[in-house]
């Protein structure tokens, strides 16, 4: 039977109705659970964080800069052109950005052209009827082919905008190593710089061990020390060594992390390191700033992967509803390649296409219900990065606190041990003390000096860490 329609256009809205029908008839033989995520996002309320509040804190992109030691700041800057690490996130960008493309370039029209010829012997006791059956003939086919999924339920939308999602949560992950890149570094450089510091006083209380042991032993040859005062001055040098050795032990592994840290330069880092002194410190925080979750890259990542999680659960729901799809092809076939352009060889052909799913034994709804779960997973992974967020914040506000308490002490402390250092020169300049006073006096300033040094390097510490833990002068664009 043949339908005779006016046009072609006729025909295929006749045709697309039809699917249609079938569509509306058959929509209810596999519906998706109705049942969702779980979870629930925690917001800034939730965690403490006052929207109305306001905070002078501001974390600058190059916020290595306000340390105030050009030094570093190119330390980190060529740390950032060259360290394979952030070359490994800066290609997991371009593949994500690639499987975005590939999802886009999925939903719209798709056309291709092929060309078959072969040489076949057709059976000669089949369907096959003279002079075709048991003869060798030449078959050809070329045609175009193309096709256009029409997306009425959502399904292509779904899986680019879960696409994208991923995309977004790379560049913000790239975001992150880059932050953590330049925290790392720094944080190595200041130990470099402590570790110099403390050798610098640990040389000085070795030539002072030095001189009280001499001391001694002029003492015990006038017989005015026993063998015992002898044999405990002597005792403090090896361990006076060791500390040097130590410290020299650390400084070059070190060096060594700053070296692998700037991608394994092939010349040796020459650095000359200044004075703790001259670091700067001008970040002072003591609230939590209420914009946190905006400010770090790892939390504008996992809220992305929630949004990409949100569209595959959306994909999977959409997979219970039919695939349309629009095809066409056009092109020319013949038996004998002399006959395939001629007249009477061409074919083609238009009309939609309908795929609907009517019983799977449930593996789309054992779909749905793994999206659902990563839906869950990505929600709880959210908070678990807002929560461990805020407690570094929170930490490094509280130890920069107590660390500025305690400097204040150790201050006072140093100035009281200087002031009686002081006193036992001038006693020993006035000839009423010995000069293993003097040098046990200045025993107790290096004391204080080397807790000072350690002090300082954990104000400094705390201010790199808490930069960090406010995203490094990152800012989401969501």
């Amino acid at each position: 039977m043949r339908l005779d329609f006016s046009s072609r256009k006729t025909w295929i809205a006749t045709a697309c109705g039809l699917a249609m029908t079938a569509v509306l008839t058959l929509a209810g033989c596999a519906a998706p659970d109705s049942g969702g995520s779980r979870a629930t996002l925690r917001d800034a309320s939730s965690l403490g964080l006052s929207t109305s509040a306001v905070t002078p804190l501001t974390v600058h992109d190059a916020w290595w800069g306000e340390f105030g030691d050009a030094q570093l700041s190119r330390l980190i800057e060529s740390a950032l052109l060259s360290n394979p690490n952030l070359k490994i996130a800066q290609a997991r960008l371009a593949r994500a950005q690639a499987g975005a493309d590939i999802t886009q370039a999925a939903s719209g029209p798709q056309l291709g052209a092929g060309l078959d010829a072969t040489r076949q012997k057709f059976t000669a006791t089949g369907m096959i009827p003279p002079p075709l059956a048991g003869n060798i003939y030449e078959t050809a086919t070329a045609q175009f082919t193309g096709s256009w999924e029409l997306d009425f339920f959502g399904k292509n939308r779904a899986a680019l905008d879960a696409a994208l999602g991923n995309v977004r949560a790379v560049q913000a992950d790239a975001q992150a190593a880059r932050t953590l890149l330049a925290s790392s570094l720094a944080r190595s450089y200041f130990q470099l710089l402590r570790l110099n510091e403390q050798l610098g006083i640990a040389r000085r209380l070795l030539a002072q061990r030095e001189q009280t042991l001499r001391l001694v032993q002029e003492r015990f040859q006038a017989g005015l020390d026993t063998q015992l005062e002898l044999r405990q001055s002597e005792a403090t040098l090896p361990e006076a060594r060791q500390q040097i050795e130590a410290l020299q032990e650390q400084m070059s592994l070190t060096r060594n992390a700053l070296q692998a840290l700037m991608g394994g330069a092939d010349q040796p880092l020459n650095l000359v390191l200044p004075a703790q002194a001259a670091i700067k410190l001008s970040l002072v925080a003591t609230t939590l700033p209420a914009d946190l979750l905006g400010r770090r890259a790892d939390i504008t990542a996992a809220r992305w992967r929630v949004e990409a999680a949100t569209q595959d659960v959306g994909n999977a729901q959409s997979q219970f509803y039919p695939n349309i799809n629009l095809v066409a092809f056009a092109g020319a076939s013949s038996i004998g390649l002399d006959r395939l352009l001629g007249a009477g060889s061409e074919q083609w052909g238009i009309g939609p296409a309908l795929r609907l799913p009517l019983f799977d034994g449930g593996r789309l709804r054992a779909n749905l219900r793994g999206k659902v779960a990563d839906l869950d997973g990505a929600i709880e992974s959210y908070n678990a990065t807002v929560l461990e967020a805020v407690r570094e914040v929170a930490d490094q506000i509280a130890s920069s606190q107590a660390i500025s308490r305690q400097q204040e002490a150790q201050r006072s402390a140093q100035a009281l041990a200087e002031s009686a250092y002081q006193i036992a020169v001038q006693r020993y300049e006035a000839g009423l003390l010995n000069f293993l006073t003097v040098l046990n006096a200045e025993t107790a300033v290096l004391n204080q000096r080397r807790l000072g040094v350690d002090l300082a390097a954990r104000a400094i510490e705390t201010q790199v860490a808490l930069m960090r833990a406010l995203g490094g002068g990152y800012r989401a664009v969501l």
